[in-house]
This record gives structure tokens, C-alpha cells and sequence, in this order.
């Protein structure tokens, strides 16, 4: 990839030295990892690119593949894929003064690659002027340049810089998403989702508000999208969110949670089951989850929520259903020994309870 952008940017720069420019790359690239890697070639970007807004932004459209519809790899025809991500870091860091164009040259690299990170400075720096160009771009015939409507403004976008005003006052994108939540493209009312349950962080009350609006009418992707917008919420048993599905409190008798490993090691499973039995007097729908307590360091419990299943039982019914649970190595938890704690999560309530010992000194 930096032989290809070496390869642009001496055709498009009459005194470009192309060693000077691929070796300090090459030399510390291998031991970074990806975003530091888009960094280094970036910084080495700017320097090698024309001062003046105008000349640098010819150059880098110059650079750019000539297939505006592919994220494929860059070749002796244009720039694309990963190549384009220290392009667009460095109109993010460095184009602020040319505003407009800046925004809109991010708009066309996102064609092959995507803009999502680097549009966020322009957000920052002044939201209404940066909406004011983004919004147009729910017209575009290119489903790249629609998404990037919806990614690039998401308040919480990993990897992403946060949207501070958005994160505080989100409406000025439902309008905007609200122009998405049909676009023909998964791609696109994929983002829309994930926007949305962005929102559900700091405003959970609006999404579920918003949920049961669009579900008036709504097509099959639309109602697809509203779930996966929504996981959050349902995970937690908002109900009014779970209302918006059809989803109402569980009508069953009491529920027993059994284990059948009083005692985990570590590295192995936690296998539990209950019986569910309806006091409706019609059929239900039952969204079952699961709520493992974890013991914290200070050997308070912690509750995470895991997805299980959902099941249609008929009245008076009875089902028995059971899971395996690995308590194993990961990079998110760490895990502490003694006394932890399951309970069931059933269409947004909590039922039963059992105990169970994770021992860690038996590990293998």
C-alpha cells in the first residue's frame, strides 16, 4: 500500500522523492499496530502534500481509484481500501480551515474506504454547518457515501472520536435517520441500527419512544432494523421498548433456576436449565435471557446480561430448556474466585436465583 501511494503521489508531484518518503514508513511500520500504522503513513502524507488547500486536494483526488463503488486493494490505477484511511486522517486533522471542501473530498474518498473517523472533527468543530453537508448526502446514489451519513455521526462510534453535542442532544439526527431507516441497502440500515443504539446509552426513554413509532407500518427490514437497534434496550428489559415488539410482561408461575456445576473451574462450564411454565391463557411470546453475577474484585456481584433464546408456549404449557455457559479467558472480564450468582431475564424481568462457586486455583 505505500508503494502504491508512493507511486501517486510521484505522478502527481513534479519534485516528490519517493525514498524519502517510503523509508521512515517502512522502517517503524511492521511493530505498530493498525491505527498507528494509518498514523505514521499520514504524517508522511501531509508532509509530502502541497500547503496550499486547493493544490493538496487535487493531488489526493488525483491519487483516488478510478472505481468509486469497491473497497478492493489500491494498484498502479488509484488509491482504495486501507489505502484510503490516511488519506482521510489527514483531511480530518488538517482540513478544517477549508471546511466545506475538505467534508465534501471526505464524502468522495468514502467511496473506496470509508470517511466514518474523520469526518468527526468536523462535526466537532461546527456540527449545523457539518449536518448542513451530510444531509444531502441521504440522496446519493452511492451506498458508501449514505452509510457514511449514518456512521460517521454515530455519538459513540468505536475507534471513533466521541460527538459530545450529539451524545447531549441526538435530535438533530433523527430527522436525518429518519430519511435512512428504508434505504434499499442492509449496508446502510445496518449503520442506521447501530446510530440508533448508540442513542439508547444516554437517551434509552427516546429510542423506545422511537421504536414504537416506526413500527407502524413497518416492513420486515425495517422491523429487522429496529431489533438490532434496540438490543441494548432488550437485553436490559426496557419495556416500552419490548412493547414496540409485541412483547408484554411473561405471564408464568415461579421460576427455578438449577445448576447442575455447583462448582466451576475455571476454563470450563457453568451448566444450569429451569422449567417455564405459562399461567396465560393464550400463547406467548417469551424473550429469554440469562444474567450471570459476577464477582467483582471488592466481592460485590456484577450483573451481564447474555442472549438466549425466544419461544412461542401455549397456555398452561410447560417447557424445560437448559444452557453451557463457558467461564473461560477473555479480554474484556477478569475474573475473581468464590461465590457467584444466574438468574433468568424473562421479557424484561427478573426471575429466580441460584448460587454457584467459581474456583480459580484449579485451573489448568
Amino acid at each position: 500500500m505505500v508503494d502504491h501511494m508512493a507511486h501517486h503521489l510521484g505522478n502527481h508531484l513534479p519534485d516528490f522523492d519517493r525514498q524519502s518518503f517510503e523509508l521512515p514508513i517502512l522502517a517503524e511500520l511492521e511493530n505498530l499496530e493498525l491505527k498507528q500504522r494509518a498514523q505514521l503513513v499520514a504524517d508522511h502524507l501531509h508532509l509530502a502534500l502541497p500547503s496550499v488547500s486547493n493544490e493538496r486536494r487535487d493531488v489526493l483526488v488525483a491519487m483516488l481509484h478510478p472505481d468509486a463503488k469497491g473497497f478492493g486493494e489500491s494498484d498502479i490505477t488509484g488509491m482504495r481500501g486501507w489505502g484510503i484511511y490516511p488519506m482521510t486522517i489527514v483531511v480530518g486533522q488538517h482540513g478544517l480551515a477549508d471546511f466545506d471542501n475538505s467534508l465534501r473530498l471526505l464524502g468522495e474518498m468514502t467511496k473506496r474506504g470509508t470517511s466514518e473517523f474523520d469526518i468527526r472533527p468536523f462535526m466537532i468543530a461546527d456540527q449545523k454547518r457539518a449536518l448542513t453537508i451530510i444531509g444531502d448526502w441521504v440522496k446519493d446514489e452511492n451506498d458508501h457515501v449514505r452509510r457514511l451519513v449514518s456512521e460517521g455521526t454515530r455519538p459513540r462510534l468505536p475507534w471513533g472520536q466521541q460527538l459530545p453535542e450529539l451524545i447531549v442532544d441526538p435530535s438533530p439526527m433523527i430527522p436525518i435517520l429518519t430519511k435512512l431507516r428504508d434505504d434499499p441497502s442492509e449496508y446502510v440500515r445496518r449503520s442506521v441500527a447501530n446510530h440508533l443504539n448508540d442513542i439508547t446509552k444516554d437517551h434509552p426513554d427516546l429510542i423506545a419512544k422511537i421504536a414504537n413509532e416506526w413500527m407502524k407500518g413497518a416492513s420486515n427490514d425495517r422491523k429487522l432494523l429496529l431489533r438490532h437497534a434496540c438490543r441494548t434496550l432488550i437485553k436490559q428489559g426496557h419495556q416500552d421498548a419490548l412493547a414496540a415488539f409485541g412483547i408484554k410482561p411473561a405471564q408464568i408461575s415461579e421460576v427455578v433456576v438449577s445448576v447442575a456445576t455447583e462448582t466451576v473451574i475455571f476454563g470450563k462450564e457453568l451448566n444450569f436449565g429451569t422449567e417455564i411454565t405459562s399461567t396465560s391463557e393464550a400463547s406467548q411470546t417469551l424473550v429469554i435471557d440469562y444474567v450471570v453475577h459476577f464477582q467483582k474484585a471488592n466481592g460485590k456481584l456484577a450483573p451481564k446480561v447474555f442472549k438466549w433464546k425466544t419461544v412461542e408456549i401455549d397456555a398452561g404449557k410447560t417447557i424445560k430448556i437448559s444452557k453451557r455457559h463457558p467461564i473461560r479467558p477473555i479480554t474484556t472480564r477478569r475474573y475473581y474466585q468464590g461465590t457467584q450468582g444466574i438468574c433468568l431475564r424473562i421479557n424484561g424481568k427478573d426471575f429466580g436465583w441460584a448460587e454457584f462457586q467459581l474456583n480459580m486455583e484449579l485451573a489448568d
